[in-house]
């Protein structure tokens, strides 16, 4: 059992203080590395040509412990005049929220979160997976902001899904059908937007994690399937050797998202069709979903995450606590204002922030 702590750093004027890639494996289920894995990740954030009274958001770990994911603490450091921790109430989100003096010239945040995480591999057999409540179940079927299940989204789901008498048998026909019909976008900006009845309209089914992720939990959700984002980041390179998978070090643009479903009698699933598409796109030139290295992550990726991720959140539509600005869609990156409105958080070079990794030894 792992103790979860959490250290707040009093406000102070300064800041304390690539491997190669495994050979890929050809089969669905290489072995890999099943263990539990330390890491700790460094989020150092400078609001450059701040006006008036600045405010920061910084995404942390997962509040609860899960079969592949375990928070050990967070602790942070800078010259704000106030930071502390802050759950959402309807998703249980946690951010480090700091606000800083009025005409501060250079406010600086530095969070540390140290973790753990493991394999996940969930086989669709009986209580295989991590059970629900029937709150968190209900907010799984939830329409948002960018996830509304009417209209279009709940005719295509209908279509997707005619004949399909399972939890399972619909979100595998759903998982499918996103991995056939949509395609990754290198010009889409960050982890792209979600905005799920905008696709299906237009038929531009194009994006990243965030669109084609979204797609799923929201095509699921219509269909009556409980199903939710995982907001994260990679932390370290891919188990499996996938160049486009993961990385160590420098993980300031290394932003996933990655979902899951949750069967009746099973319990939740992980999935990520939006990495199939990353491999087809990424993972070396002209490949299709005909050839075997894309072929083994789609098997691969439905009942099964690599553990190389950190996870931060389920939540959407989030109120940012002391705000003025409007909610944001999902809490994924960094988020921070000044008298002049909300920065880019998709312009980290601007915005002047950035995430590192490194693993800890056992």
């Amino acid at each position: 059992m792992h103790r979860r702590s959490l250290l707040k750093a009093l406000p102070a004027a300064g800041f304390a203080a690539a491997l190669s890639p495994p050979a890929r494996a050809q089969s669905a289920t290489p072995a890999v590395p099943t263990g539990w894995r330390t890491f700790e990740v460094t989020t150092r954030i400078d609001i450059a040509k701040a006006t008036g009274q600045a405010h920061l958001w910084v995404p942390l770990p997962l509040t609860q412990d899960t079969d592949y994911f375990r928070t050990l603490s967070n602790r942070w450091s800078g010259n704000a005049e106030q930071v502390e921790m802050v759950i959402d109430p309807t998703y249980r989100a946690a951010m480090a929220v700091a606000r800083f003096k009025p005409g501060e010239p250079a406010p600086a945040l530095e969070v540390v979160s140290h973790f753990t995480v493991r394999e996940r591999n969930v086989p669709l057999t009986p209580g295989a997976g991590m059970q629900a409540t029937r709150d968190e179940l209900a907010l799984a079927l939830k329409a948002t902001e960018l996830l509304p299940t009417d209209g279009i989204v709940k005719k295509t789901s209908d279509a997707i899904t005619k004949g399909a008498r399972t939890d399972v048998a619909r979100a595998r026909a759903i998982y499918d059908w996103v991995v056939d019909n949509t395609v990754r976008d290198p010009k889409t900006r960050g982890c792209g937007v979600g905005d799920i009845k905008a696709m299906l309209e237009t038929g531009a089914l194009g994006g990243k994690c965030a669109d084609l992720n979204a797609l799923f939990v929201g095509l699921c959700r219509a269909a009556g399937v409980p199903a939710r984002d995982v907001y994260g980041v990679r932390v370290v390179e891919s188990p499996r050797g996938y160049k486009s998978m993961g990385k160590l070090g420098d993980i300031t643009k290394a932003q996933h998202c990655r979902a899951e479903f949750y069967a009746q009698g099973i319990g939740w699933v992980p999935v990520d069709p939006a990495d199939v598409r990353k491999v087809v796109l990424e993972e070396r030139p002209n490949l299709t979903l005909n050839d075997d290295v894309v072929k083994v992550m789609r098997t691969f990726l439905f009942g099964n995450w690599e553990g190389n991720w950190l996870a931060y959140n389920y939540a959407h539509d989030v109120r940012l606590p002391g705000s003025k600005g409007a909610p944001i869609g999902f809490l994924l990156y960094p988020q921070a204002e000044t008298a002049d409105g909300r920065r880019d958080a998709l312009d980290p070079e601007n915005f002047r922030y950035k995430l590192t990794s490194r693993e800890l030894s056992a």
